[in-house]
């Protein structure tokens, strides 16, 4: 063979700083990172062209800074193992390096087949951890604090040069069309990936926009800037976790500094700085509950509640839901406004899921995978779960029905956001903005939008809708088994911060030693935070 090589398959970790496995595997003679684009995956309903367009910047990026240390970055398009023994029938390959990924159930498969392959052909997989999730957990006890322990290890920030191998065929970048994906709409206005825009996006936001995160990021109008934006770069590795953590850790240290003469500022800033350390926990401890059950991607965490919605998907409800022509102008807005940026705040994402779950009846596996195309931050350990728990299905979380009217009114009040991505909307006074059916039909006439017609109207009656979704699944909450079910869930998956809150009020019985994460909704940890 011409030559011998450790591969580094590059996953969700497309960066060069604190990266365990390319630092490893530099120290075994000759490497080839690699990322291979798998159609399989990339087609399996999940993704899309701004994904693909994100993921093929920080590949741009990443050969050119392994070009200034010595080697390059392969690329192919197929399916594993099958590549990887392609490359071996011309190569030895003595070792393969990559981090551990909470992926799908496909690519949990992938990566069961990749490690039968790698077995058979004697090559030894070095798999590294890098955002505290534990693999083979055997129970939550313990997590929060060994995760703070992993975070607050020292960084990998030195990047080594590498020796590579000589006349390699190291592939290009291919087409979306190539992958079975759509080229990227002209509409969309996304974030660019590469670790770079990564490290810029955190020193801006540490640096001043972190001022204002903690009452700024409830409203789509304020949370576009005041937000981190962080969440594509981490869901794709630009940038680590742990890097972030640290940076923050190190930022709260150098706020007495900077506002010596105001402490009103000063506690702003550190109220804001430990809001969003706190999420950096929550993401991970999110990733930890597909990480440790895979198959909550497709059934219900708490499995009491399967059959509650399955047989009564409406397609025409779901239909207006994705397109933004409910009849209800803040999820509209925020409908049509995650089509063009491809994100939008945690709230609003919480609203848009509740509304699909509740007020329209939607199991949530459809709308789930919708909003996966859409969110270009979009993180299988995150994203399913979080799904879950807006639809009222874990069993273990309060049920968070949000009223659309009062989002508007809340994080909208002037009525700017709805105007700008509802423009049909743009001449109702703000009084029925919220509610613009109301209107009189003189009115209607006079500001140019007649309901039916310009804009439609409600596709279902608000509160006929909440009632029945609350007596359905409230019938099955109020429930013994429903008590024994939940308490299961918990012991699985529960964070263990504060006293479990027995799903039957005033039956608590022997459970006071069990413990049940905040029920705020959509917990911190959504990607977008």
């Amino acid at each position: 063979m011409p030559g011998n090589l450790s591969l580094v398959w590059l996953k969700r970790d497309l960066r060069t700083r604190d990266h365990r496995p390319l630092l490893e595997a530099a120290a075994h003679g000759s490497v080839v990172p690699i990322f291979v684009f798998e159609p399989t995956i990339w087609c399996a309903g999940e993704m899309d062209g701004t994904h693909f367009q994100f993921v093929c910047e920080s590949l741009l990026e990443l050969d050119q800074r392994f070009r200034e240390r010595g080697t390059r970055l392969a690329i192919r398009v197929g399916e594993l193992p099958y590549v990887f023994a392609e490359i071996a029938k011309k190569y030895s390959i003595q070792q393969l390096f990559s981090h551990e990924e909470t992926g799908t159930l496909r690519t949990y498969a992938r990566d069961k087949r990749v490690a039968r392959w790698c077995r058979d052909m004697g090559i030894f997989w070095n798999e590294y951890s890098q955002n505290g999730v534990i693999r083979r957990l055997a129970n939550r006890d313990g997590w929060a604090s060994n995760w703070t322990k992993t975070m607050n290890r020292d960084l990998l920030t030195d990047t080594p040069s590498f020796t590579t191998v000589r006349e390699f065929d190291w592939g290009a970048i291919p087409s979306p069309e190539q992958v079975g994906l759509d080229s990227v709409s002209a509409k969309c206005r996304v974030q660019v990936g590469g670790e770079n825009n990564a490290h810029k996006t955190l020193d801006s936001f540490l640096g001043v926009r972190v001022r204002t995160y903690r009452t700024a990021m409830s409203s789509p109008i304020t949370a576009e800037t005041q937000c981190s934006r962080l969440s594509p770069y981490l869901a794709w590795g630009n940038i680590s976790i742990h890097d972030v953590y640290c940076a923050t850790k190190q930022r709260a240290l150098t706020v007495p500094e900077d506002f010596s003469n105001d402490r009103s500022q000063a506690s702003q800033f550190q109220q804001s700085l430990r809001s969003f350390s706190s999420r950096l926990s929550w993401h991970c401890h999110f990733i930890q509950k597909l990480e440790s059950e895979p198959e909550i991607e497709e059934r219900n965490i708490c499995r009491i509640y399967d059959g509650m919605r399955e047989n009564e998907f409406d397609d025409e409800r779901f239909a207006a839901w994705k397109e933004g022509l409910t009849g209800f102008p803040m999820i509209d807005a925020c409908m049509r406004y995650l089509h063009i940026h491809r994100w939008i705040n945690f709230r609003m994402r919480a609203m848009l899921m509740s509304f699909a779950a509740y007020h329209l009846w939607l199991h949530w596996r459809e709308p789930a995978l919708f909003l996966a195309r859409h969110f270009l931050d979009f993180e299988p350990g995150i994203h399913f779960p979080q799904c879950q728990m807006q639809s009222g299905v874990t069993g273990i979380n309060t049920i968070r029905i949000y009223s659309p009217k009062k989002q508007l009114q809340d994080q909208d009040p002037t009525g700017q956001f709805v105007r700008q991505y509802v423009p049909e909307l743009r001449n109702v006074p703000i009084e029925y903005l919220a509610e613009p059916f109301r209107m009189s039909l003189d009115l209607q006439v006079r500001t140019g939008c007649q309901i039916g017609i310009d804009y439609p109207r409600p596709i279902v009656d608000e509160s006929k809708a909440v009632k029945f979704a609350k007596d359905r699944i409230y019938a099955i909450r109020n429930s013994e088994a429903s008590r024994s079910a939940a308490v299961s869930v918990y012991l699985k998956h529960g964070s263990r911060k504060g006293k479990f809150r027995d799903p039957l009020p005033g039956k608590t019985k022997n459970r006071r030693n069990l413990n049940n994460p905040p029920t705020q909704g959509l917990l911190p940890g959504f990607e977008d935070s």
